[in-house]
């Protein structure tokens, strides 16, 4: 490989082209003396001519010698200058006797000094030029009557040479530092560069720079093409050869770019980015320029993010992005030999409450196992794919129904199958929902789109059925969906409209009948139909999140109205309004903060504000439930138990909860008078709510007999339609103003 760079080599062999062509003019120099001595010197001094031949061949030899190799000793370097100092003594010696001597011998001078200049600093210059004045002025001493004119003005003329060479060799030694330094200045670049930088001419390495050993391992002074195709892949030698035959017949300065696996030196493959030049027709290069650069992180971290982008990282199963395509592909494969494509969505049953009571990490282990448990079931062209959460999807071809059915059955079983999670094992369900592509020959890339939805259609219904079975799907659950859709949309907008209003149902003192209360209940007034109760849309809202928002507004404006009729109607300072929420309104983690603002802005006092919630809810995840409660309980609201009765409580879980009433359920009022049972019942929760000090309310009171047993059963509170039905706010307001009024209709004579 020949060094592009200022390296010792280099240098040698500019002093070797150098002294060289000095040599040959001291030779010339020598052979005009030879002339001299023929022509001007006496007959006896002829015998000079015999020195000046052995000089000139002596001269001839060293032209010829390999004087690179010469020259890069130090030892050679360190004597060259003397080698011109013997040059001006001998033409000293050989001038001293010619008549013409102080015209000759400074002439001769000037040229050694002169080609010296090229090669040596301006102090070694500056020697020889005072050797040559010196000798100039020992001339002049030994010649009889010199012309002092001509001693004085060739001496000039001869110091102002010596001047000159001086600073041309300063200069000259300014362009080399400056010429080295860029050099150094560029090798630094290409030895940190992230390249390796190849300079490739009629088979040879020309230059390689010396990152070439920090990227590719070999060492840039022994790198030869030899080394190159070594290290690249066997299965990538033809490839690479072809590239550059091709980079070599390009357009000048055309460049290429390929990736190629090459052998580092410490026996790792890499993959490395070449990127080539071809330079082939500049004169300063004649070479193809090629940069290689390590990509194997890159790559590394490409094919990561591909992983990541396409399969689930706590199952190393496909995602949804990877089974989109594969079912993409299905489809259109199946679209030219009428095949059959299906998907079998499958969800496992109360998955949350397995992260909610044991940990995540419990919950990773089990979606681990089952998914290996899964994947044992189908075949090697099956794809099963993890949605997210507790999902999985599996696609397969071309299985009739009975098969599919027993595919359906077959995971069923497995995920039955207990799972050994620490010391515990955990046992689940699952719900599957089966779907078919319509392969048909207008089959679009949308449609199976619609192969997961109608999976997924079927998957609920499985669960709506009782869960641990698959559905397969059919067009009326579409229907269902697309019904259902259009009912929320219809609630959203509702919701937006303010169709929405409050009615207040009165709760009395049943010894005395005083109106000590509302319980505040949604209706709809729809644009069209009218009137609609809370069973109309209430499950729906529920179902879709809707009654978070709705929940928020229906507070706000209960709040709101009995905040006017506490500051606007006498004698209603103390009415309290009962607000229901919803088990998801419960569980939204901004409820607290929601209840907070709606006191705030509506400026009631929080003591007149009673949250109901069901019995029921009281179950689940006690823990936060109770924390939720005294949470607003510590806002100065009183909190009540609705429907109490209906959801098994026991009475050490009541002792837990921050709670001010019990509402006992209508379903036991009903029977009160004329089932014994139902009596023993209400009496029993009215002393239960005595003995824990709770206040009760009865619901659904609706005859003078029911009112009468519960009073004397000592139960605080009532309402139903005995006393009212539920009202607008401005029915109750007459209600407030005029209580003479209301008691009438709490008893009828009948």
């Amino acid at each position: 490989m020949q060094p592009w760079t200022r390296t010792d080599a280099t240098v040698a062999q500019y002093h070797a082209r150098q002294v060289r062509l000095d040599l040959w003019i001291i030779a010339a120099l020598t052979a005009m003396g030879a002339i001299r001595i023929q022509v001007a010197w006496e007959p006896q001094y002829r015998w000079a001519l015999v020195p000046l031949g052995l000089a000139f061949v002596a001269l001839g030899v060293g032209a010829n010698l390999p004087l690179a190799r010469l020259l890069a000793r130090p030892a050679v370097q360190r004597f060259l200058p003397a080698g011109y100092a013997a040059a001006l003594v001998f033409l000293f010696a050989f001038t001293v006797v010619d008549s013409e001597a102080l015209a000759i011998y400074p002439a001769g001078a000037m040229v050694i000094v002169m080609a010296a200049s090229a090669l040596f600093r301006p102090r070694t210059i500056l020697g020889l030029g005072l050797l040559g004045l010196a000798g100039y002025f020992g001339l002049a001493a030994v010649v009889a009557q010199p012309s002092t004119v001509l001693v004085v003005s060739l001496s000039m003329i001869l110091s102002v040479v010596v001047g000159l060479c001086v600073l041309t060799a300063h200069n000259r030694g300014l362009q080399d530092t400056q010429r080295t330094a860029a050099e150094r200045r560029t090798e630094a670049l290409l030895e940190n560069g992230s390249d390796a930088v190849l300079a490739v001419a009629d088979g040879h390495i020309r230059f390689a720079s010396s990152s070439t050993g920090r990227i590719l391992g070999h060492d840039a002074g022994s790198f030869t093409v030899g080394t190159l195709m070594d290290m690249t892949h066997p299965d990538d030698v033809a490839e690479a050869t072809r590239w550059v035959q091709e980079l070599r017949a390009a357009a000048p300065g055309h460049t290429s770019r390929r990736e190629s696996r090459c052998r580092h030196a410490d026996g790792r493959w890499i993959t490395v980015e070449v990127i080539g030049t071809n330079r082939v027709h500049d004169p300063d290069l004649g070479v193809i320029v090629l940069t290689i650069r390590d990509v194997s992180a890159q790559k590394a971290l490409e094919g990561e993010l591909t992983r990541q982008a396409f399969e689930d990282s706590l199952t190393g199963l496909p995602n949804r992005a990877l089974l989109g395509d594969r079912m993409n592909h299905a489809v259109a494969r199946n679209l030219r030999n009428g095949g059959r494509v299906e998907l079998l969505l499958v969800d496992l049953d109360d998955f949350k409450k397995v992260n909610d009571t044991l940990g995540h990490a419990a919950g990773d282990e089990l979606i681990r196992v089952i998914a290996t448990r899964m994947g044992a079931c189908i075949r090697p062209s099956d794809t099963l794919a993890r949605l997210g959460g507790d999902e999985f999807a599996l696609l397969v071809e071309g299985l009739d129904d009975l098969e599919l059915a027993t595919l359906a059955e077959r995971i069923l079983e497995v995920v039955r199958l207990p799972v050994r999670v620490g010391n515990r094992d955990l046992v689940t369900t699952a719900s599957i929902g089966i779907a078919s592509a319509k392969v048909t020959g207008t089959v679009a890339e949308t449609e199976t789109h619609e192969l997961l939805r109608d999976a997924d259609l079927a998957m609920y219904a499985a669960k709506t059925a009782g869960r641990d079975r698959y559905v397969i799907f059919d067009e009326s659950m579409y229907a269902d969906a697309l019904q259902e859709a259009e009912a929320r949309l219809s609630l959203e907008q509702a919701l937006a409209d303010n169709e929405f209003v409050v009615f207040y149902q009165p709760i009395v003192d049943l010894p005395s009948g005083d109106l000590i209360g509302v319980e505040a209940l949604v209706r709809r007034l729809h644009p069209e139909l009218g009137l609609l109760g809370p069973d109309t849309f209430i499950p729906l809202a529920e179902k879709t999140g809707l009654i978070v928002p709705l929940g928020q507004w229906i507070l706000t404006t209960a709040c709101t109205q009995a905040a006017a009729w506490h500051r606007d109607v006498p004698g209603a300072e103390r009415l309290r309004v009962s607000i229901n929420l919803s088990a998801r309104q419960f569980q939204d983690t901004d409820l607290v903060q929601d209840v907070a603002e709606a006191l705030r802005t509506s400026g009631i006092e929080a003591s007149r504000v009673v949250l109901e919630i069901t019995e029921s809810l009281l179950m689940q995840d006690t823990d936060a439930t109770i924390s939720t409660l005294r949470r607003l309980r510590e806002l100065g609201v009183q909190i009540a138990i609705d429907d109490f009765g209906t959801g098994y409580s026991s009475l050490s879980y009541l002792r837990r909860f921050p709670i001010d009433i019990l509402k006992i359920d209508k379903a036991f009022i009903d029977g009160i008078a004329t089932d014994p049972d139902d009596a023993t019942l209400a009496e029993a929760v009215v002393h239960l709510g005595q003995a824990l000090r709770l206040q009760t309310v009865a619901e659904g009171i609706e005859n003078a007999d029911q009112h009468t047993l519960l009073s004397d059963l000592g139960c605080t509170y009532g309402q139903g339609f005995l006393f009212a039905r539920p009202a607008a706010s401005a029915e109750i307001e007459a209600l407030l103003r005029h209580p003479a009024d209301a008691a009438v209709n709490w008893w009828p004579s009948n």
